[in-house]
């Protein structure tokens, strides 16, 4: 009876076949859902940068470097945690103030700056912890995220 022989090797090939191909799913999947995180930190992070330049864009130049440039950190930090990236701190952060023709200079309270530019700095997110299977790769890889917005100082 060769039927019943040949249907169990057929069942073996399936298994086969069926474990590459899954082999192959969850290593796509895993890298989505990697590059898909490193996409929304990036996200996440740019709009902080943006919401803390505008608002010290309005800051009162009395206590701009006083208490704007800690609003301004704070607000990127708050928004970073928000969106679940938990190990950002305020030191991966700067904010600079611009001089009229938007070269670097101090913030100093009493003086208007032309401009102002808050980014992330020295944070660097792992992506790849999470793909199965990739043979002679590193590991991980070392992305970093530097988001960063400057704009015009408005009062």
């Amino acid at each position: 009876m060769p039927i019943p022989h040949s249907h169990a090797r057929q069942g073996g090939g399936a298994a086969v076949e069926f474990g590459i191909v899954l082999a192959l799913l969850v290593t796509l999947l895993a890298g989505i859902f990697g590059f898909g995180r490193a996409f929304w930190y990036y996200d996440a992070l740019n709009k902080a940068t943006r919401d803390a330049a505008r608002n010290m864009s309005v800051k009162a130049k009395a206590s701009i470097a006083s208490q704007g440039v800690v609003a301004a950190k704070q607000t990127v930090v708050d928004a970073a945690i928000s969106a679940g990236i938990s190990d950002f701190t305020t030191a991966n952060v700067t904010v600079t103030c611009l001089d009229a023709s938007f070269s670097d200079s101090n913030c100093t309270d009493g003086t208007a700056p032309g401009g102002i530019r808050v980014e992330v700095v020295n944070y660097t997110l792992s992506v790849g912890q999470y793909l199965p299977f990739v043979i002679g790769a590193a590991t991980t890889y070392a992305t970093p995220l530097a988001p960063r917005t400057t704009m015009r100082y408005m009062l």
